[in-house]
């Protein structure tokens, strides 16, 4: 009897842990191309500082489990109204959930819409007063300020020379190949191209001005399994830690101080 007790006791801390396992929560994470936060979203390999953010938060405990939840920048709305995903990072309550009932949390991470054209002889910054009669390339999608936020393609097309990809380094390309004036990019995604293209930095004429300074949230919706303030209390943890400046450094984003 006594030489089945220490056995029972191995089996017992061999169960335990994967209780633990399937005991934790999933919640689904909803995700959509938006460089340098998320790219290939939909393939299986996605990469981008939200799929190395989520990576850190089920490092750090136990409690929860984070999975990626593909989605794309126009059906995001009715995914999360369906309940496909319950949560989304890197998102703004502007960005066309009016209407919509979500709880959200607001990310210290600094970030903007830039205007971005091609450097030429004589231009300068006087180049961005009036978009009249230039070619404006837009990401199908995004709510940008200049427009009041309306992502409307067709209405855009009638008020601007507006030309759309699901590119933002399309976009940039366009500028520099000139089949399009102005590009509109975050401050990351054109920190981050340069880096990787180093021959480009002096190709670009990058606005002083900026379209919107991001005000960034996560967006969960009603019956989240998981709660705005416990999900608070988990990227507590990571604020100001080296695991999440190395992530942010290697994406070229800015913490809010």
């Amino acid at each position: 009897m006594r030489a089945l007790v220490p056995a029972f006791l191995q089996l017992l801390l061999l169960v335990l842990p994967l209780q633990q396992v399937f005991a934790q929560t999933q919640v689904n994470v909803g995700a959509y191309n938006f460089p340098p936060y998320v790219m290939q979203a939909e393939s299986e390999d996605p990469e981008g500082l939200l799929i190395d953010l989520l990576a850190l938060l089920n490092q750090q405990q136990t409690e929860f489990t984070f999975v990626l939840v593909p989605t794309s920048v126009a059906r995001r709305y009715q995914d999360m109204n369906s309940g496909r995903y319950d949560l989304i990072f890197f998102e703004s309550a502007d960005w066309g959930w009016q209407g919509v009932a979500l709880n959200s949390m607001d990310m210290p991470i600094e970030d903007a819409d830039i205007f971005v054209a091609k450097n030429q002889p004589g231009r300068n910054q006087d180049y961005f007063d009036t978009f009249s009669g230039k070619r404006l390339a837009l990401h199908t999608g995004y709510h940008y300020a200049f427009t009041g936020f309306n992502a409307d393609r067709d209405a855009l097309r009638q008020h601007y020379q507006a030309e759309f990809s699901y590119s933002p380094e399309s976009n940039l390309l366009r500028v520099l190949f000139g089949r399009s004036d102005i590009a509109v990019v975050s401050q990351s995604f054109l920190d981050n191209f340069i880096a990787q293209n180093p021959q480009s930095a002096d190709q670009f004429l990058v606005s002083q001005r900026k379209d919107q300074v991001y005000r960034f949230q996560v967006l969960s919706r009603p019956g989240s399994p998981i709660s705005v303030d416990q999900l608070h209390q988990l990227c507590l943890k990571l604020h100001g830690s080296e695991q999440l400046s190395a992530l942010l450094r290697k994406y070229h984003v800015q913490a809010k101080h």
